[in-house]
């Protein structure tokens, strides 16, 4: 495989910005496993192998593990930015596992030394844009206004949100947001173009279908409805540079159900790189 597209994953297991409940620290463990439990086999819906590297699989993914991340938002996020630079130093795509949303915003940081004119698709229930929220400006509540006023993305777009507050609107307004609500979505796609962040917030998922996060916002997209937003950025055939899959809290979760959202997630994702 060109180096160029090599694929990493790697989990972020920080929950230190979150404004309601701990627990998104411990995603990635549990996602790991139900990914590796054999319950489903390899292949995305698109009909691509994502078979880790081993045994054999000379093209697959690799597993960089856990960053080991202090419990204070501007110390983790250095170490992101960080992490992120080096997996991606080589030209590799790197799938990440939160960890609450704030990790979004390093992440973004580092991609964006080597991708200036980056668009973000982003699949939420919060637009995630506030300003600060209770007086704090590093929270999970607001890596997209960090990215937007830094200019580290040319182009945000937004799948699912259903709790935009005035202000929030009135972020959407400043910096352009393409902001999709989902009581008014018609199921339609905005035409992007490459490269493309994609970032899934799981409670963006109605809580039916993804029980194991913080913040349960009843209304929300289908499994279906997610997975077409993905499939999507492939049938536009543009390049996706990475992505990460945030917020899942496994203290919150129901049989291995939302793990297994965000392991299926994991897999369609590194199909897309």
């Amino acid at each position: 495989m060109p180096a160029e597209r090599k694929r990493k994953l790697i989990g972020l297991p920080f929950d230190g910005a979150s404004s309601f409940l701990r627990g998104p620290a411990n995603a990635p463990a549990e996602v790991r496993r139900v990914l590796h439990s054999g319950s489903a086999n390899w292949f995305t819906e698109l009909g691509i192998e994502v078979r880790p590297a081993g045994d054999g699989v000379l093209d697959g993914w690799v597993d960089l593990g856990d960053l080991h991340l202090v419990d204070d938002p501007e110390s983790a996020r250095r170490q992101i930015i960080a992490a992120i630079t080096e997996a991606t130093f080589d030209g590799s795509r790197v799938v990440s596992i939160g960890g609450d949303h704030f990790v979004t915003w390093p992440i973004v940081e580092a991609l964006s030394a080597r991708h200036s004119d980056l668009t973000i698709v982003h699949i939420d229930a919060h637009p995630d844009l506030y300003d600060e929220l209770d007086g704090d400006r590093l929270t999970h509540a607001s890596p997209f206004a960090r990215i937007m006023e830094a200019g580290l993305a040319k182009r945000l777009v937004q799948y699912g949100i259903r709790t935009a507050t005035t202000h929030q609107r009135e972020q959407v307004e400043r910096f352009g947001v393409e902001m999709f609500e989902l009581a008014s979505w018609d199921g339609l796609f905005a035409s992007v173009d490459g490269p493309v962040y994609l970032t899934i917030d799981v409670d963006g998922l109605d809580p039916a279908f993804a029980p194991g996060v913080s913040h349960h916002e009843p209304g929300g997209l289908s499994m279906r409805d997610v997975l077409g937003i993905v499939h999507n950025l492939a049938a536009q055939r543009v390049e996706v540079v990475g992505a990460d899959i945030v917020e899942i809290n496994p203290e919150r979760d129901v049989h291995d159900m939302t793990a297994m959202v965000g392991a299926k997630l994991v897999r369609e994702c590194l199909g897309l790189l």
